[in-house]
């Protein structure tokens, strides 16, 4: 597969758990294209990096709030390109020919909403695409911020933003550049959920992925629907259960540390 060259894009990345997930992730996005740019923030220095990856320590970003903040207010500070690509451990490029120029033309892009229908709808910030215009503008004293921080840029605030000339992609659009609860990674330049993963990555791969998990709550609102995926897969049952009992105490862990 031929690299995507992407030199106006700095690929994005800022976590403190599931930190291997989080560098797989990256690395299969380096793979695909050749970024301006690639950087980790987190508290400490991982034991293996893809290769051209800068590691930036931050103090720990542990919970969802944390990260949060983080995003909205000092990822602009390290950004030194028009674009970045902002990823988590559970979204990545798949399809590096999918990638459409009119995709710079916007200051935000990512996979719609598809409990909204009043346009604004785009969209989720695990795999999205931001400008660096966009990020200063989340630290002005006008912009109201909130949690989680891509529902603060792209609901609450997303009138304030527009005023100020910043775009927001189309829905078709968005939709062409990331799947997530709306379409088929198939079909678009990358994808956010873990739910697609089994399809993508294989049944083996997978849960290799998963047993790699620090923190495994990410995947509880969606537990049902991958165990169904596993079910009929080798090792569907034994792998069934660990989802079952690792659902009946990570979610009250995760509370516990974002309190």
């Amino acid at each position: 597969m031929q690299r995507l060259d992407l030199p106006h894009v700095t690929l994005v990345s800022a976590t403190s758990i599931n930190l291997d997930g989080t560098l797989q992730a990256l690395d299969a996005c380096q793979s695909a294209v050749r970024f301006g740019a690639a950087k980790l923030f987190t508290h400490r220095q991982p034991d293996w990096r893809p290769a051209g990856l800068e590691v930036v320590l931050t103090p720990p970003l542990e919970s969802s709030t944390q990260y949060s903040h983080f995003i909205l207010n000092e990822l602009a500070d390290h950004v030194e390109t028009s674009h970045c690509l902002v990823i988590q451990w559970d979204g990545y490029v798949v399809n590096p020919d999918r990638w459409n120029p009119q995709f710079f033309d916007y200051d935000y892009i990512g996979a719609s909403w598809p409990q909204f229908s009043d346009g604004h709808e785009v969209g989720n910030g695990g795999f999205s695409l931001r400008s660096r215009r966009l990020l200063e503008a989340c630290r002005s004293p006008q912009f109201s911020p909130s949690h989680p921080e891509d529902v603060a840029i792209g609901r609450h605030n997303r009138g304030w933003l527009e005023a100020q000339g910043l775009r927001f992609a189309p829905r078709a659009l968005a939709d062409s550049f990331a799947a997530e609860r709306r379409g088929s990674p198939e079909d678009t330049f990358g994808f956010h959920g873990v739910w697609h993963m089994p399809a993508l990555v294989g049944a083996d791969r997978f849960w290799e992925l998963y047993c790699g998990l620090e923190d495994r709550s990410s995947v509880h609102q969606d537990r049902g629907g991958i165990m169904r995926d596993l079910a009929g897969q080798p090792h569907g049952l034994r792998r069934c259960l660990k989802m079952g009992w690792d659902g009946l105490w990570q979610p009250s862990r995760r509370r516990t540390r974002q309190a």
